[in-house]
């Protein structure tokens, strides 16, 4: 018999990239998409952090191809006062500079026909109705075509569920969890003619907080732009019994500063949705013979524009999953494990971020933004510490950092912030110091015993490697619970730090043997990890011999 398929349930960024990096390392892949292509969606905004995951893909030339509009960063009212201002990617990002605003139906196809040139069988307009369990394992798809016709049971070796806010799997299993703090809803259109941004920022999202809640708009191709407004689930409701969307949307618009400006020769050009799954999180993302990815696991409150670039982070991880899965059978377990903390991990920065942004907004005065002045529930130390520790080292996922500044964060936020920050400087000055870049042999730092920090700990646990997870090094500490991959030679340095030799003798351990030349090379690389180790507060301290 014929080794049953991988399914893929959905055929959006999250399905069709775990399909086509599946498919290309030999696998037979299914893909099950109830409509057909192409097909209307909201968030269109791209970050500049997926651009990689796409040259993976080898989608970029089709893309720049497109003609969709570079998005160079961000333009907001949002913070202390109700002036726009610009945040620009290259600020954090020099080697991606810009993203794009991408219109979905065209982008999502691109995706979904990449995953048919590798190998995927792609159906669409066919629904996913059901997955068969047997016991607790997924074994089965049941499907339909939208065109009429028998419903079909397909055995599956493995099921994606890759179906969006529908999360057809979690609904099933009854996993989701809402996030209260983020107790809102979006409504849409698209509009021709509206002004746009003026020079670089032409290309940018526009974000602008208003007395309701906030709103975008998303300069698109052929003088197109996608507008919303984000407000209260509860008060937008009682408002939506008596209005139809169209007029909510308008009245809610009308009701703004600069978006309404922007609006004021637009025209719409379709009909007014709701979007009302609005922040979400599964409790479980993987199981006996299942996997979750993008929205199918959880989502967030697209402030950040986070949507498209966790569906396609959470599509690569899952992808190593599922072969490594089903490659090594010992290897499901823990590499589920670090499939989950790692996509959790992006989901809570994204929503930390967020619920930060809300909190240090200070242009409106309304029962909206009161309500969501005060940060909702108390994080663990540990990831409350994660997360400054993250946020304290800028990471060039989006405009976070100036968005904080611009706006009123938590005070204890900010001093831990700065905290941490000042704590970095001291210690990369410090580490400076004890390295001669010129004469590394000479370095001060070889003659001192580094001290690791109490809790660190190194482990052998699944990393991401070449299409699937293998065996590698973790380092991890109390500020980095999930830890961070290294490389088997700093390991090894690590394992040597046992708090009485000298860096210089376990150095020389380490090289013991290589010729002059060889050790010349290799020592700066060593030295610069033992100064990446301290920084990070991996070591404490170098104490004098």
């Amino acid at each position: 018999m014929p080794t049953p398929p991988i399914i893929i349930l959905g055929g959006g960024p999250a399905g069709s990239t775990t399909a086509t990096l599946l498919a290309r390392q030999g696998w037979n892949v299914l893909l099950l998409e109830r409509e057909q292509f192409p097909r209307e969606h909201v968030g269109e905004s791209l970050l500049p952090a997926s651009i990689p995951i796409l040259e993976t893909l080898g989608v970029m030339p089709e893309i720049e191809a497109a003609g969709f509009t570079p998005k160079y960063g961000a333009t907001m009212v949002w913070g202390r006062d109700d002036a726009p201002w610009s945040w620009h990617f290259r600020e954090t990002n020099a080697r991606y500079p810009h993203a794009y605003q991408v219109h979905r139906p065209q982008f999502d196809q691109i995706l979904l026909e990449n995953s048919r040139r590798a190998g995927v069988e792609v159906r669409e307009g066919w629904r996913a109705l059901d997955v068969r369990f047997d016991g607790e394992r997924a074994a089965a798809v049941t499907c339909r075509p939208e065109a009429g016709g028998d419903p079909q049971t397909i055995e599956a070796a493995w099921v994606v569920d890759a179906t969006g806010q529908s999360g057809l799997i979690g609904r099933r299993l009854s996993l989701r969890q809402p996030d209260d703090f983020f107790r809102n809803l979006a409504v849409y259109s698209y509009f021709r003619g509206a002004q746009r941004l003026a020079g670089i920022d032409s290309g940018n999202i526009f974000i602008e907080a208003f007395a309701h809640g906030w709103t975008w708009a998303i300069p698109l191709p052929d003088d197109i732009m996608s507008v919303g407004v984000v407000v209260d689930a509860a008060w937008a409701a009682e408002r939506l019994t008596e209005q139809q969307a169209a007029q909510f949307l308008e009245a809610q618009l009308a009701a703004t500063t600069h978006t309404s400006r922007m609006l004021a020769s637009a025209e719409r050009l379709d009909e007014a949705r709701i979007v009302r799954d609005w922040s979400y999180v599964s409790q479980r993302l993987v199981g006996d013979g299942y996997i979750l990815v993008g929205d199918a696991a959880c989502f967030i409150d697209p402030l950040f524009s986070s949507g498209v670039h966790l569906a396609l982070s959470s599509a690569v991880l899952a992808a190593a999953y599922v072969a490594s899965a089903l490659r090594t059978p010992e290897m499901r377990a823990p590499a589920a494990e670090v499939y989950t903390q790692l996509y959790m991990q992006q989901y809570h920065q994204f929503r930390e971020m967020a619920a930060l942004f809300y909190a240090s907004n200070r242009t409106a005065d309304s029962y909206f933004w009161e309500a969501r002045r005060i940060v909702g529930g108390e994080d663990p130390v540990t990831a409350r510490e994660a997360f400054i520790a993250a946020v304290a080292g800028q990471p060039p996922q989006g405009y976070e950092r100036v968005v904080l500044e611009r706006g009123e964060a938590p005070p204890d936020f900010v001093q831990g912030v700065a905290a941490v920050e000042q704590q970095r400087a001291e210690r990369e000055r410090a580490a400076a110091a004890l390295i001669d870049r010129h004469w590394p042999e000479r370095s001060p730092l070889l003659d001192c015993v580094p001290i690791l920090a109490e809790g660190v700990q190194l482990e052998r646990k699944p990393v991401v490697g070449d299409g699937e997870f293998e065996w590698g090094a973790v380092v991890s500490s109390p500020s980095r619970p999930h830890g961070a991959p290294i490389s088997l030679v700093v390991a090894r340095l690590l394992q040597g730090l046992d708090g009485a030799q000298s860096a210089r003798r376990i150095i020389d351990a380490m090289l013991h043997g290589l010729p002059d030349e060889q050790r010349a090379q290799l020592l700066p690389g060593l030295l610069t990890a033992l100064r990446v180790l301290y920084v990070d507060g991996m070591i404490a301290r170098f104490d004098a011999q």
